[in-house]
């Protein structure tokens, strides 16, 4: 089992069999750093048939836990070393790779609450409102832990399609939290209670490949991915959002190099039109050993802002992760580290019908899915990174509202602005 522990108002707190508290990077070291015994994923040739995977997992006698077709074609499953090195001499199996670990990238989780009136979050003030353009009509994915389908700030731009890769949850809906703050972010809808989303007229697709604790495996993300790239022109899905990272590395070869499927399986999804929009961790390192944000070739990684009065320039007060307008000292850096955005006490909608105010890069990376959405909007034909190019082009360079203030030069990405899109 993974440990997984979050910091709740200052107090260590166990909750449903995982220690609340402890970073992410020591749980996935305490699991091999992230590898999962006993289970794997088997990846064919690009050419093979739905047949084929049939005909390999009967020959076997094989019991999956997940089967692809559109990203990767293959399979997961829970295997012996024996049987792993029988199936590796299977003339139609390219490669065998251990599952690994990913988990959502919230950092705090405080004490829920109610609202009866709409305020727009600090988040959504910082990056601007485009009044002219709300998204409406685009949808995007939330790969993550579900969506509270009948919150009432959210079930008005849920999609009518959902799907889940948890073998535990027969549906999407938000057993954790994460997931739906998420969902708010992006597309919270804009009326007289709760909050507004950056791109309140968009369509939520709710994808759950976490569990109720927050965590979940490269093979329920590769389902996800899967999934939506099925769906994708059926449903008008743009962009995709994945708070969630592993461990992991980048070959810039789309994972073709490494064999890594999760890097593969994003890539496709990208040729098929999907832009993807991901965390950079909160560890406060280099993403280069986190995935998926070190996939500079198929991701927009999104780094975080401490900002508390919604407006640049500093003047705000300062927060546990840093002043007003700098970056949270718990946020991922490194090259492959695009944009940056608001995470540090975002309220957002939550499960049950309530709201939380917590911080992490996963709160960041939903302000920049919602502005891909509102880009996309009026630019349906763009690739994912002519969405990218057009966010950093966009955004507040370093000194023009904000600053990094590491001394190392740790944040030279711009913060998003919607303002311009």
């Amino acid at each position: 089992m993974v440990l997984r522990k979050y910091l709740i108002i200052g107090l260590t707190v166990a909750v449903a069999g995982f220690t609340l508290g402890q970073t992410v990077v020591s749980a996935r070291q305490n699991n091999n750093y992230g590898k999962i015994s006993g289970k794997y994923i088997v990846v064919l040739k690009n050419n093979a048939s739905a047949s084929d995977i049939q005909t390999v997992i009967g020959k076997h006698g094989i019991q999956t836990t997940e089967e692809y077709s559109n990203v990767i074609k293959g399979f997961s499953a829970n295997m012996t070393e024996a049987k792993v090195s029988e199936i590796k001499k299977d003339s139609r199996v390219v490669y065998v790779v251990q599952d690994r670990v990913v988990s959502a990238d919230g950092k705090v989780s405080p004490t829920t609450s109610t609202t009866n009136t709409q305020t727009i979050p600090n988040g959504v003030k910082r990056i601007g409102n485009n009044v002219a353009n709300n998204g409406s009509g685009v949808k995007v994915a939330v790969l993550d832990s579900g969506v509270d389908l009948t919150h009432p700030d959210l079930k008005a731009n849920l999609a009518t399609v959902s799907k889940s890769c948890v073998s535990t949850a027969r549906t999407a809906n938000d057993d954790n939290g994460h997931g739906t703050h998420v969902a708010g972010t992006i597309a919270a809808v804009n009326n007289t209670v709760g909050v507004v989303g950056v791109a309140s007229g968009a369509k939520i697709v709710p994808v759950k490949v976490l569990d109720r604790t927050g965590n979940g495996s490269w093979s329920t993300v590769i389902c996800g991915i899967d999934w939506v790239t099925a769906n994708a022109a059926a449903y008008n899905i743009k962009v995709a959002n994945m708070s969630l990272s592993g461990t992991g590395v980048s070959d810039n070869n789309c994972g073709y190099t490494n064999n890594d499927p999760l890097h593969q399986a994003i890539c496709r999804s990208t040729a098929a039109g999907v832009t993807y929009v991901v965390a950079a961790g909160n560890e406060g390192v280099n993403t280069s050993n986190s995935v998926p944000a070190s996939y500079d070739d198929a991701v927009i990684a999104v780094s975080a802002l401490a900002d508390t009065d919604g407006v640049k320039g500093g003047l705000g007060l300062s927060t546990t992760y840093g002043a007003d307008d700098t970056f949270a000292s718990f946020s991922n850096y490194g090259s492959s580290v695009d944009i940056a955005a608001p995470g540090v006490n975002i309220k957002s909608t939550w499960k049950g019908g309530t709201y939380s105010t917590i911080n992490g890069t996963s709160m960041a990376s939903p302000h920049v899915a919602g502005a891909a959405v509102l880009y996309l909007k009026t630019n349906p034909s763009a690739n994912w990174q002519t969405v990218k190019n057009a966010l950093i082009s966009a955004g507040e360079a370093n000194g023009f509202g904000h600053v990094d203030a590491s001394g190392n030069n740790l944040h030279p990405e711009p913060v998003v602005l919607v303002n311009n899109l």
